[in-house]
């Protein structure tokens, strides 16, 4: 199986910046056979192209909308049907957009599940507010979880929703 765990944020943007805390923490550990972890950052047109290698599974890592408790992490299968066409910037992060856009640059969304975690505040200014900062071990659980569970022979996660506080 191949596998793609990206993180995707502005670091700039206080916790818009928790994809890339996530995946830098999963990258410092000892790599796994077929899985590629990687920060993309606000660089979506870089994620799009990626995506065209033909992943069996994509794991976005992501700061989610505030409406919620800030620092719950939430994971989220997504289909095609749940992303759409939308307008992509090739200078710029929209992940609705890059997802939706793939099949204009010839490829197809492998099965995606977000890692994604409530905010609380995305302002300029480099680091996470405490309560994301403390739901990144979540998180990073939460994305074995999800290598986990996603059996060897099939691009389907078994995992579609769950939900948990740090």
């Amino acid at each position: 199986m191949n596998v793609l765990v990206a993180g995707i944020g502005n670091l700039f943007l206080g916790d818009d910046g928790f994809g890339p805390e996530v995946v830098r923490r999963l990258a410092a550990e000892p790599a796994r056979p077929g899985v590629r972890v990687s920060d993309y950052g606000i660089r979506g047109m870089h994620l799009a192209y990626d995506l065209l290698d033909g992943y069996d599974l994509l794991i976005l890592v992501d700061a989610l909308p505030s409406a919620g408790t800030p620092g719950e992490v939430v994971v989220l299968g997504v289909g095609p049907d749940d992303v759409g066409p939308a307008e992509f910037d090739p200078h710029g992060m929209n992940p609705v957009a890059v997802l939706g856009g793939l099949s204009r640059l010839g490829g197809t969304l492998p099965p995606t599940v977000v890692v994604g975690c409530r905010v609380a505040a995305v302002t300029e200014g480099i680091g996470l507010s405490p309560s994301v900062a403390a739901a990144v071990p979540a998180a990073v659980d939460a994305v074995r979880t999800v290598l986990t569970r996603c059996p060897a022979d099939s691009g389907e996660p078994r995992m579609t929703t769950d939900s948990g506080r740090s």
